[in-house]
């Protein structure tokens, strides 16, 4: 333990401490050439050598050194954000300062060409990015694999599976609005995952720009230890640049497309503040690494190379987050911003991933990322291309070559790798291999979703993603006759996407898709349009209600049916109860048996499951399915002769719906967190619209012009919520909303949720 963390580690806030010894610091810190470390160590990404050795099927002798400098000079990254925070912008111009892309083209393609990663005709028209896309590019030397992915919370499965497969992200946010509903929800997809980020405020030529209030806001409402690393030259229409606090220089960018990167002197009139922002990153760091903690203490100036071997490992440690800040549609500060990626963000040697050993009780294995070991690869995204289905892959260890054979782990089935290739958005580049760490794509090969490929040789497979359950439901029917294409649509959609479901009501024999939203749902009815010719009419949005009981209840239930011969008869005894979320399975239902003495053969116990499960399917209030119940099996009696599998599966049935009846059932409908900004004048009326709608007001901001509200509202209240906001702020008001929970309905509304659907299932009879 160094000095510093032995004085200073037991308090809070040791930053504190340190003011005084700092404010003899120099003003300046000398500059002092980059160059990457040889070794960092940290509690999740571990050094290059280390993960050398982190397998017994490599260590250090056997590393091949052209192929442990190719993964030194590699970054997989995503760009993130909240909706029209300027991600594929800002990927527009990575990709052109890069020399992937020749022309800057606008992202709602009014220049009738949109932006490069934008290549769907509707992400074109509408101004918004609908599937993630890859792209590589080179920044010096290093090679930088780049996912573009959605920023509207109806397409977050996108963000969740590139973040499952990537080293690193990029955090977008607003100058203006700073941290909004959806960079939480894209904060806790990097928790979840273990992405160390960099923070990037875009927008900083816009009025009322406030990078140091959003980093604030970072602190605050993410709880991320967040400092600038650069400070404005300028603000709104007279932003011209940046300072770094670390090389102590100022950037402006020159030339039409803002290509040239020029190095100043910081303006005279900035020193000031430059140091105070230096003193308060310094501060920040002492916090989370002892080496600039004692620096401090010793009363040293850290030089630059100091700071960014201090940033990297307290970034790569997830215990810093850098926040730089730019303009990327003025083409301003977005060259610091790739430097950032490669100085700050991890390679694959420094993450460490794990599998599961099938062959041996699912044991976990830490892989170890060199193209000399087994191939183990995950089919993160398929995507129906011209030329069949093409699957993305993330090769984790190990080397894919075409030609090869591999082997999908969870068929068994041997496929033959017949064509390779590196995406750049809807283009495709062919390949002959795909080292360790690198993503690419192959085609003709069937496989879902999720699945790992291995060479033969292991039997491991990738710990899956986390997919959210879908909120709303629509009725679809094709127009005029049913064509094949839309079945196979559906089927292509289903597979490409796991958080778009179809199925067939029994009843009522309509097809049903369910999704995150009625934009998510929309697209795809849009999409089936387009691509198979098949136009639909869609019914009324149904919301994706839930029911369950709040209290526990007993069951003792016999199931006996007698008409000549062999009969049934099946007896259970338990009880019902309600149950939470378990966090690391994400299920709210168990059956649990705790039948002794053989009461109930225990060739019987599965059918007995079999029946609670059916009864799950449709609830007896409303015929929604029931969530939040463990069932537990005490005993119950058979019949030598009459008793069989389907007796006790209907006993099991009955038995449910007997006790659920006591149990005090409640209907859950599904809340949205919503987030609306408008223009302060508009403020009561927003408020009121709300209140209108049973919402509940979670927080309030306001920002010069603008206010911001955060509500809790249900979802069955929110439709048609669009065009009452459009006209309550003059079309100046935007909102977007996320799935947040399931709750209670109001008594008076079960009420009458229960009795529309008694109506309907008298009106069948």
């Amino acid at each position: 333990m160094s000095f510093a963390s032995s004085l200073f580690g037991g308090l809070p806030g040791r930053a504190a401490a340190f003011r005084q010894a700092a404010s003899g610091l120099a003003q300046s810190i000398p500059r002092q050439a980059f160059s990457l470390p040889a070794v960092y160590t940290c509690q999740r990404f571990q050094s290059s050598s280390a993960a050398a050795t982190a397998t017994a099927d490599t260590d250090d002798d056997n590393v091949d050194p052209k192929d442990l400098a190719r993964l030194r000079k590699l970054r997989n990254i995503g760009i993130s954000a909240h909706i029209d925070s300027g991600k594929t912008t800002c990927t527009e111009r990575i990709l052109f300062y890069t020399g992937r892309i020749k022309e800057i083209h606008d992202v709602r393609g009014r220049d009738g060409v949109g932006a490069k990663m934008d290549s769907m005709d509707l992400e074109r028209e509408k101004g918004i990015t609908i599937q993630s896309a890859a792209t590589y590019a080179s920044w010096g030397d290093n090679n930088i694999n780049i996912i573009d992915t959605p920023g509207h919370v109806d397409f977050t499965i996108e963000v969740e599976r590139a973040l499952r497969v990537l080293d690193g992200a990029v955090l977008i946010l607003c100058s203006v609005s700073g941290v909004q509903s959806q960079t939480m929800t894209v904060d806790r997809q990097m928790r979840r995952y273990g992405v160390p980020r960099i923070s990037f405020i875009n927008k900083m030529d816009r009025a009322g720009a406030n990078p140091f209030r959003v980093i604030d806001q970072l602190r605050t409402k993410l709880k991320l230890p967040a400092a600038a690393l650069q400070i404005p030259i300028g603000a709104e229409d007279q932003f011209r640049g940046v300072v770094d606090l670390t090389t102590w220089k100022a950037y402006y960018n020159e030339g039409e497309h803002g290509e040239n990167l020029v190095e100043k002197d910081i303006p005279a009139e900035l020193m000031d503040f430059a140091t105070e922002k230096r003193q308060e990153l310094i501060e920040q760091l002492a916090d989370v690494d002892d080496e600039i903690a004692d620096i401090f203490l010793m009363e040293e100036i850290p030089t630059a190379e100091q700071f960014m071997n201090a940033i990297r490992r307290t970034t790569l440690s997830l215990k810093f987050t850098p926040v730089l800040m730019g303009s990327a549609f003025k083409n301003k500060s977005v060259q610091p911003l790739l430097n950032a990626i490669v100085n700050y963000l991890p390679d694959p040697t420094q993450v460490k991933n794990t599998a599961l050993d099938i062959s041996n009780d699912e044991k976990p294995v830490d892989l170890s990322p060199y193209s000399a070991n087994p191939f183990v690869g995950l089919a993160f995204k398929l995507e129906e291309g011209r030329y069949g289905q093409l699957t993305y892959m993330r090769i984790y260890q190990g080397t894919l070559k075409r030609g090869s054979f591999i082997t999908n782990v969870k068929t068994g089935k041997k496929i033959k790798v017949p064509r390779l290739v590196r995406m750049h958005a809807s283009d495709m580049e062919d390949v002959d291999e795909l080292g360790a760490g690198e993503i690419g794509a192959i085609f003709g090969v069937d496989c879902a979703s999720g699945d790992t490929f291995t060479d033969g040789t292991l039997k491991y497979t990738m710990t899956s993603m986390y997919v959210p359950e879908p909120v709303i439901s629509l009725s679809l029917n094709p127009v005029g006759r049913e064509s094949p294409n839309f079945s196979k649509a559906l089927n292509r959609f289903q597979k490409e996407d796991p958080t778009f479901r179809v199925h067939v009501d029994k009843e009522s024999k309509e097809t049903i898709i369910s999704g995150m939203g009625e934009l998510h749902l929309q697209i795809y009815v849009e999409r089936m349009k387009r691509e198979y010719n098949v136009e639909c009419t869609t019914g009324k949005p149904q919301v994706a209600f839930r029911e369950t009981i709040t209290q526990p209840a007993k069951f003792n239930y016999t199931h006996k049916k007698q008409s000549g011969g062999a009969g049934q008869f099946g007896r259970v005894i338990g009880s019902l109860e309600p149950m939470k979320m378990d966090e690391e399975t994400g299920k709210d239902i168990a059956f649990e048996n705790r039948v002794v003495g053989g009461n109930i053969p225990t060739n019987y116990i599965p059918a007995c499951e079999k029946g609670f499960m059916d009864a799950l399917e449709k609830g007896p209030l409303i015929g929604h399915p029931v969530n939040g119940i463990r069932m537990i099996l005490d005993d119950g009696a058979a019949h030598a002769v009459d008793s069989s599998e389907m007796a006790f599966r209907i006993a099991t049935k009955n038995a449910f719906q007997e006790a659920f009846a006591k149990g005090r059932p409640t209907i859950l409908e599904p809340i949205m967190n919503v987030s609306i900004t408008a223009p302060t004048e508009f403020q009561g009326s927003v408020i009121g619209g709300l209140n209108k709608r049973k919402g509940t007001i979670v927080d309030t901001d306001i920002q010069e012009d603008f206010f911001t509200v955060t509500a809790d509202v249900p979802l069955n209240d929110m439709f048609g919520y669009s065009t009452e906001l459009r006209s309550a702020t003059q079309g100046k008001g935007e909102f977007s909303m996320e799935y947040k929970e399931h709750q209670p309905v109001q008594t008076f509304v079960q009420e009458q949720l229960v009795q529309e659907y008694k109506k309907k299932e008298a009106a069948k009879k």
